[in-house]
């Protein structure tokens, strides 16, 4: 069985802290389209998608669904859930037949409980989190739109990756909180500079360094 991915979360992680997390990792699958959880639903779990890539979204008062991210293969998430067991904010699907590793919360205390001198890492991490949190969020409301959209393209097509997106632009537009008609404009622009290739199918990456040039902000 794969081990859970040093990245995201636990990237900060001592060995030991990995090596403990580790053995109480379980293996789940589940089909395309299926629901691993749904917003309101407890939250009790960490997961590691080591396969396959599953969607988050929410559903708001007014009943429409809003798509929030992609989450694809190295990914974890649902941290949250170790620490507070509340309901779940956003639902989680797969988009294809994906494989994780879930770890569940009282699993980690009852080693926390044989094994105190843990408990400070798993705290550390937490805090490392609230901080890339706190600057995803920054990002969001103070980065131009061009640079939110180069970076969303760029986080779901890591690179090593194929560069193609099935993706809709109002999906995209979802994902970084802005204008169907402003993601359409900005990425016209890419294409005819080459950057991108859009298409009904949806976006091709076509120069992934122009793209990442595209994403720091100063250059824009």
């Amino acid at each position: 069985m794969a081990q859970l991915p040093i990245s995201g979360f636990l990237s900060g992680a001592s060995e030991r802290l990995r090596d403990m997390l580790d053995s109480q990792a379980t293996e789940i699958r589940i089909a395309a389209g299926e629901i691993l959880f749904a917003q309101g639903d407890p939250g009790e779990s960490l997961y590691a998608v080591m396969e396959g890539e599953l969607e988050l979204s929410i559903l708001a008062a007014s009943g429409r669904k809003h798509n929030l991210d992609r989450i694809q293969a190295g990914a974890v998430f649902g941290e949250i859930a170790l620490f507070d067991p509340g309901v779940r904010t956003a639902s989680a699907h797969a988009t294809v037949p994906s494989v994780l590793r879930r770890l569940r919360r009282r699993d980690v205390i009852a080693q926390l409980q044989s094994h105190p001198d843990l408990a400070e890492d798993l705290l550390r991490l937490a805090g490392q989190r609230m901080r890339w949190m706190s600057t995803q969020f920054n990002e969001q409301v103070f980065l131009p739109l061009p640079v939110r959209l180069a970076r969303k393209l760029l986080h779901l097509s890591p690179e090593g990756r194929e560069g193609r997106l099935a993706l809709s632009q109002s999906d995209l537009a979802e994902y970084i909180g802005a204008t169907r008609e402003a993601v359409s404009k900005t990425l016209s622009g890419w294409k005819r500079i080459e950057i991108v290739q859009v298409s009904r199918g949806g976006i091709e990456i076509l120069d992934r360094a122009g793209l990442e040039e595209l994403a720091e902000p100063d250059l824009i």
